[in-house]
């Protein structure tokens, strides 16, 4: 698996790790089952400090790409249904949300809209 890290970067470096692992396992370069190196070994390998990688694992795991199995270790998940399963609920929550708020079907779409337009704009700034 070949990482790395811009440490010049404005994107701080556990989101760099997270988001070039997701990217890997959603393009199938990491198959589902590939074990990820321990948290220090990748560490190392980066001349990052344990906790940045631990952090990018975590998130990685609360995201679908990753499962943690204790002493086997960090796997790659089969994302597709994970992901999908947990887009859906984070979406049914944020429509209880604006429902429990009066705002208007329509208001609540226009503004999920902007935020996605705004989140992936600048995630595609950061990629360029």
């Amino acid at each position: 698996m070949q990482l790395s890290v811009d440490h010049d970067s404005a994107v701080p470096p556990y989101e760099q790790v997270r988001a070039r692992i997701a990217e890997l396992a959603r393009a199938g370069e990491l198959p589902v089952g590939l074990k990820l190196p321990t948290v220090r070994a990748l560490a190392e390998q980066l001349g990052l400090a344990a906790n940045t990688v631990a952090r990018a694992y975590r998130e990685l795991e609360s995201d679908g790409v990753v499962e943690t199995h204790g002493r086997r270790g960090t796997l790659i998940a089969a994302a597709g249904d994970t992901a999908h399963r947990l887009t859906a609920a984070a979406a049914a929550e944020y429509a209880r949300h604006a429902l429990r708020l009066g705002v208007s079907e329509e208001e609540a779409l226009a503004a999920a809209t902007g935020a996605l337009a705004l989140v992936y704009g600048e995630r595609a700034r950061q990629r360029a």
